[in-house]
């Protein structure tokens, strides 16, 4: 039996990706405590960067099912002391029943993949977010319906996020229009990719023109606070701010996957303002995980 992986976005089909998001609003809705539908089974969950959503949602949503999660910081493992990445996958993946990752590099998480024998989720890496995504196209349908044929504004750093939205586009066939300046665009080759769903220009004000939902991040990432003062000086014009939201649709909402940055990527008075869905967001990482851990492991 082939096993399935949650690498990226393109692992899942487009009706997967929409089950996934009527699955999660069913669980957020449902208050059984008797359902386990993963009773004894156990999620290793390795983090080379920090986390405050990805470790809660994904430990608490193991133990709603039944199940347990086993925190593996690299500097507690071998991994930490240079064992290969491919006979840790070996050797986790045969005492757990699904590995969830969060790593600097997209390579390691395939080369763990590629090694594994159970499923493998990347609850987060330098190329994509994917988890982040199902929570946030969850979170969008709640408060406004079906996605498709939406406008979406990125506004700022092409990053993993910006990523993972560009293939969600493509899935779930929204137009995204992507805001950034030169350098700081994202992958050309995943922009072409969804090129009948995605746009890329530099003007903040043309992206979120009637937009239906506006999408930002921090401008530095963890890993990348040493270009702080540079990347400030390269995004002082794709700021969200009361302004820039005046030009979008009616209905228009805002998400930020957390943690923001007020006065920098993002004002206080559009991430606290009645705009504003990124506190459903963050909770909706729970529910979203919990209906892909079923999806993969059930």
């Amino acid at each position: 039996m082939t096993v399935r992986h949650f690498i990226t976005l393109r692992d899942i089909n487009s009706k997967e990706f929409q089950n996934l998001i009527r699955r999660g609003i069913e669980l957020k809705r449902s208050a059984r405590r008797d359902f386990e539908p993963l009773k004894n089974r156990v999620l290793g969950m390795i983090f080379e960067k920090s986390s405050t959503r990805t470790r809660i949602s994904f430990e608490t949503g193991m133990v709603h099912f039944g199940g347990s999660a086993i925190f593996l910081p690299p500097r507690d493992t071998q991994l930490g002391r240079g064992e290969p990445i491919t006979d840790s996958a070996r050797v986790i993946s045969s005492m757990v029943d699904c590995v969830m990752m969060r790593t600097h590099s997209h390579t390691t998480i395939v080369e763990f993949a590629k090694n594994s024998k159970v499923p493998v989720i990347n609850g987060l890496c330098d190329r994509f977010h994917p988890c982040q995504l199902l929570a946030d196209m969850q979170t969008y349908h709640e408060h406004r319906g079906d996605i498709s044929g939406k406008n979406v504004a990125w506004i700022g750093d092409g990053n993993n996020m910006c990523h993972s939205y560009i293939n969600a586009a493509h899935l779930l066939n929204f137009n995204l229009r992507i805001a950034s300046p030169k350098g700081y665009q994202p992958e050309a080759k995943l922009v072409a990719a969804a090129k009948n769903n995605v746009s890329v220009c530099e003007d903040a004000q043309s992206a979120v023109h009637q937009a239906d939902l506006v999408v930002t991040d921090v401008w530095a990432s963890m890993g990348q606070e040493d270009e702080q003062k540079k990347r400030i000086a390269a995004f002082k014009n794709y700021q969200v701010n009361d302004e820039l939201m005046a030009t979008t649709g009616l209905d228009c909402v805002f998400m930020h996957c957390l943690p923001a940055h007020r006065g920098e990527e993002v004002t206080a008075s559009v991430i606290d303002g009645p705009r504003s869905i990124v506190w459903d967001e963050a909770e909706n990482r729970l529910h979203a995980q919990k209906a892909l851990l079923e999806f993969l492991l059930s």
